[in-house]
């Protein structure tokens, strides 16, 4: 890890089995921490046995209340995460869940934002003509959860290369950056197309046709 950062340490584990609305469960256990640069309640779950493999599987979920408690269809972020979590299950590592809604803009903003795409602005686009950053997000707390773990070397589940970038210039050694699956529909098309477009996402074009 960076040495600018200060060491987070273990606050409490805890048992929580997982069911999801398809009927999927998996037995997890969450993890909270002291230290944290950001000071948001940041949450890793534990999935499967972490220590089986050199380089366990990470996926960094940021917070989207819209899609992953309520199913919004807007974005893929329900679906990612609970692909997240059975592929994570299988092979032994982490889901950190990052407070960090709307792409760090919050909620309000969020929704604010929905309202300018309505009228036909990108979701980065939308974000700007609000004054926002495209993209606030800052991986710093989850690199210093990866350290709390014992996790300096893994597999990074994500499509977006920025991910990557961040964690190995906070001096996480991402061995391979494996892309989650293309969760479409009818009303994020265009979400998609443009995070493809925009930074770069690895989902392939042909799946987003039409």
């Amino acid at each position: 890890m960076s040495e600018n950062l200060p060491a987070a340490t273990v606050r409490t584990r805890v048992r929580v089995p997982l069911r999801f609305g398809d009927g999927y469960t998996v037995d997890a256990e969450m993890v909270t921490f002291h230290g944290l640069v950001d000071g948001a309640e940041h949450l890793a779950i534990v999935l499967g046995d972490p220590g089986a493999t050199p380089a366990p599987l990470v996926r960094l979920h940021s917070e989207c209340l819209t899609g992953d408690v309520f199913g919004s269809a807007r974005c893929d972020c329900g679906p990612q995460l609970r692909e997240a979590v059975e592929l994570i299950a299988a092979t032994g590592g982490y889901l950190l869940y990052l407070r960090q809604e709307g792409r760090g803009i919050g909620l309000y903003n969020k929704l604010d934002a929905y309202a300018l795409q309505d009228d036909g602005l990108d979701t980065y686009a939308a974000n700007a003509a609000l004054g926002l950053p495209e993209d606030a997000r800052d991986y710093s707390a989850a690199a210093q959860i990866l350290t709390a773990l014992d996790a300096e070397r893994i597999r990074l589940l994500s499509n977006n290369p920025d991910k990557a970038d961040q964690l190995t210039a906070l001096g996480v050694d991402v061995a391979e950056r494996v892309p989650t699956g293309a969760h479409v529909t009818d009303t994020n098309l265009r979400y998609l197309r443009a995070k493809v477009e925009h930074t770069h996402h690895t989902i392939a074009l042909t799946e987003l046709a039409g």
